[in-house]
């Protein structure tokens, strides 16, 4: 998709912004060539995903940003966000940038679009790049920390995922700031 004034278009979606483990990731895809079957990561499977991740990178300039689930602690996630598309904005310069959802952070120079990652060719190639990057993380998380089953979860809030917490409390990879309700709320007896 070219944009009207003839820059490039490129598409932004992010990864892990509501996981209780692991990074947020933050990816901008800028398409140089044709890439088939595009379409919002989460509808893709796995299998899928790991196989448009290369020809995607083949095929755009891109530039992915990761914070450590330390830094989203440090930061907050607004501030990750901003900071992750003004470094997007430095690596893919004269572009017209558009980020899937409904905030641009503060940003100028950025257009939000609503489930544009399943609307937009660069954004959906921006969606796998970034859960792509972040489900690999996650994998090498769970090879260090077995007992959590991050492969399964990638991080998320899963009952397992919270049941393991509530056994192991948390390890390096948790995001502390991230209230879990089974750990950090007092219980009434």
């Amino acid at each position: 998709m070219e944009a009207e004034n003839s820059k490039p278009l490129c598409g932004i979606d992010e990864a892990g912004r509501g996981p209780i483990a692991g990074s947020l990731v933050i990816a901008g895809v800028v398409l140089t060539g044709r890439v088939e079957g595009l379409m919002d990561s989460k509808k893709l499977s796995e299998k899928r995903r790991e196989a448009l991740f290369d020809l995607i990178r083949q095929n755009s300039r891109h530039h992915i940003v990761r914070f450590s689930a330390k830094q989203v602690d440090q930061l907050g996630i607004s501030r990750c966000l901003q900071q992750g598309l003004k470094a997007i904005q430095q690596h893919l310069c004269e572009c017209h940038y558009l980020f899937d959802g409904n905030s641009t952070f503060g940003v100028d120079n950025i257009t939000t679009m609503v489930k544009a990652d399943d609307k937009v060719e660069e954004v959906s190639a921006a969606s796998i790049l970034a859960k792509v990057t972040r489900d690999r993380e996650m994998l090498e998380f769970a090879q260090k920390y077995p007992e959590y089953g991050f492969e399964k979860h990638k991080g998320y809030g899963t009952k397992a995922h919270i049941e393991a917490l509530a056994k192991y409390d948390r390890c390096a990879v948790h995001r502390t700031t991230f209230r879990i309700k089974a750990l950090d709320e007092p219980t009434l007896f």
